[in-house]
């Protein structure tokens, strides 16, 4: 049976809901869901250290890391566990997430359960940032401040066909 998490991000006007499925360790998960109130164009999309809201967003800490490499692209191989690219904002501000990830997963040592799920509000630079953008780049890919946060849990089992439902209605993350 797979195991299945949910992730709720609320912001200042900016919200979603995050799934996330996979079905046994060795499997890839599969992200899916949708954020709103963000401005068009492409947001930087992370899983961050910490599943800790007490300060809003800025508890998160930084990305989650467990292999101590620097910030990359979802391609990349050298990357953080919590890398995941961009999401796009279309002119209404609705993003659609569809994401497949071979890092990102709900079973053992490196589980993002308890993590949290950070949008940015600038476009990730996939750790390609040049110059004076070179250092920051390496941690954080230049996205910016953290528009919207949340928890990823477990869901219960019934939240499933939810996810089914979901899934079905996404869009492709672009890079």
């Amino acid at each position: 049976m797979s195991n299945c998490a949910v992730a709720v991000l609320r912001g200042d006007n900016v919200s979603g809901t995050i799934w996330i499925q996979q079905g046994s360790a060795d499997q890839t998960a599969e992200i899916t869901g949708e954020i709103t109130g963000l401005s068009p164009g492409r947001h930087g999309f992370h899983i961050h250290q910490y599943g800790d809201s007490t300060n809003g967003c800025t508890s998160a800490g930084p990305h989650f890391n467990p292999t101590g490499k620097t910030h990359g692209g979802p391609c990349c191989e050298i990357r953080h566990y919590g890398d995941l690219g961009n999401v796009v904002a279309g002119g209404d501000g609705i993003a659609k997430v569809n994401i497949t990830d071979k890092l990102v997963t709900l079973y053992g040592d490196h589980s993002v359960i308890g993590r949290s799920m950070v949008v940015h509000a600038e476009e990730d630079d996939l750790g390609k940032g040049v110059g004076e953008k070179e250092e920051e780049s390496k941690k954080t890919g230049n996205s910016g401040a953290r528009k919207a946060c949340g928890v990823i849990a477990l869901a219960a089992p019934q939240e499933m066909s939810e996810l089914n439902l979901l899934t079905s209605t996404t869009l492709p993350l672009l890079f």
